[in-house]
């Protein structure tokens, strides 16, 4: 894989930045950390180099500083909110998250249940965590929230909220998802630490949009791609450009929501110590992109992708045509078409060529390689098969596979579990050839190159199974495919 991005350097400066901030203030400062901790895959598609546990590596560094306090909205416990890449409810993902951290010797300090109105879920959710001795606080709703400054920060509003117990000088707050109260929080710690004679810090550490990068850089607009569901736009910070002259990058919803905190700072502070969104940020990324051009063609091809999603979602009724459209005006700002991604037109001209479903992939060095539909494979399993075989420097001809071991598992897909399609799936063909490389040292030659095919691009001429589509998420490879079933055409 092509590196763009300086991990390394990254943690460096991003740990420093943020021990420098908290120097700021009295020794407390409240980080709201934005995104994903464990598995930030976007970032890792679009910043070629950044490790997808980046963030959860920075606070490992920062360990003997900080203590986690994660956050978590009533109204989504009420709801039973899921995440939708993990599948399960927020307040599942809660524990999740205590044992994921406590499992890094990651400090937990509480949980806090946010815009509580008497919700009987949430009150079982808060007894439920009392009796793991796990802190419960409270957060409540305060009526004309965030306009009505005076009441909010007051003994009415921010007052009312329960004082979060922290002992160290740097308190992470963190969340299932979007939505959960994470800056209100902050802001109420604030209003309580400063009755107490503490003059804390509060900053935001999202790694999108990057703020030092031009507005249309295909990493910025791979990020409007990522949030094209939410309508979030990027836009120049005109708070920071009035403030200093310069132009910085940020996004809608906290500029939209600056001249809220700026009116609350002043109210417990007397003054704001930020003089724009991009101020509160202790963003690093900008600055340890070491190769330009790798990560605006890693982002472009982020864009097509998350534009195929969008197609493909549509057909399935999970997206609307305003988000479609919303992903092709970003592949117009930045100049690229489906023509830029290679493996599409190479997945489409095979399956014209044999009129059936077809697949393409591209390898590291650039050379696409294709599988087509036989009575035995599918087309995703015939092109990992093909691609392990070019990997290892195996003749194409070569069967890997030996009919003998296909037909049984057919013969028990069809005969004894049901299934209408013999053809193996992407998971079946790779068990196949696990054991065959028992015996077989060309099928164990195909199958050590399995890890080669991390960050490889594929496209399939139809939607995937649920299995393959998985498959090819945990062997890293970057998947889209056209939006349309294979057996009936409901796409136009």
């Amino acid at each position: 894989m092509k590196i763009g991005f300086d991990n390394e350097k990254y943690l460096q400066m991003q740990s420093e930045h943020i021990r420098e901030r908290i120097s700021h203030f009295d020794n407390k400062l409240y980080l709201e950390f934005g995104g994903k901790l464990f598995d930030d895959y976007h970032a890792s598609r679009v910043l070629p180099g950044f490790a997808p546990d980046s963030k959860l590596k920075l606070l490992m560094q920062l360990s003997d500083q900080a203590e986690i306090v994660i956050v978590i909205s009533a109204v989504d416990i009420e709801k039973n909110k899921v995440r939708g890449d993990l599948g399960i409810t927020y307040d599942s993902d809660v524990l999740r998250l205590m044992e994921a951290f406590k499992g890094q010797n990651l400090y937990v300090g509480s949980v806090v249940i946010t815009q509580y109105s008497g919700q009987t879920s949430a009150d079982h959710f808060k007894t439920k965590l009392e009796k793991l001795n796990i802190k419960v606080y409270t957060h409540y709703n305060i009526e004309g929230y965030p306009s009505n400054i005076p009441l909010i920060v007051s003994d009415e509003g921010y007052g009312k909220n329960d004082y979060i117990e922290t002992t160290r000088p740097l308190v992470i707050i963190t969340a299932p998802g979007p939505g959960s109260g994470k800056m209100a929080t902050c802001l109420s710690q604030l209003y309580h630490e400063h009755k107490r004679g503490i003059r804390a810090g509060y900053a935001k550490f999202e790694t999108f949009p990057i703020w030092n990068i031009p507005l249309k850089h295909p990493v910025n607009l791979a990020y409007e791609a990522a949030t094209a569901d939410l309508n979030d736009v990027n836009m120049i910070d005109p708070f920071h450009l009035d403030a200093y002259g310069i132009t910085t990058v940020n996004y809608n919803r906290d500029v939209e929501i600056f001249p809220v905190l700026d009116a609350i700072f002043e109210r417990i502070y007397g003054e704001n110590p930020y003089k724009s969104p991009t101020d509160m940020g202790v963003n690093m990324a900008g600055n340890c992109i070491c190769d330009d051009a790798v990560c605006r063609e890693a982002s472009n091809q982020e864009i097509i992708r998350r534009y195929y999603a969008a197609l493909k979602g549509f057909v399935e009724g999970t997206s609307d045509e305003n988000e479609v459209f919303k992903l092709k005006l970003l592949m117009n700002q930045a100049h690229i078409t489906i023509d830029a991604r290679k493996v599409v037109q190479a997945a489409l001209n095979r399956a014209k060529q044999t009129k059936a479903p077809a697949a393409a992939l591209e390898l590291e060095d650039g050379t696409i390689i294709t599988g087509k539909t036989t009575p035995l494979l599918g087309a995703s399993s015939a092109l990992l098969l093909n691609a392990l075989k070019t990997l290892a420097g195996l003749d194409d001809e070569l069967h890997l596979i030996s009919p003998t071991v296909i037909e049984p598992i057919q013969k028990l897909k069809t005969e004894y579990l049901g299934s209408k399609n013999p053809r193996l799936h992407t998971d079946e063909v790779l068990i196949a050839l696990s054991m065959c490389a028992a015996t077989d040292k060309n099928a164990q030659l195909a199958l050590e190159q399995i890890p080669k095919l991390q960050c490889c691009q594929a496209h399939s001429s139809v939607m995937l199974s649920t299995v393959d589509i998985k498959v090819f998420k945990r062997l890293g490879i970057q998947l889209t495919s056209e939006p349309k079933y294979e057996n009936k055409k409901i796409y136009k």
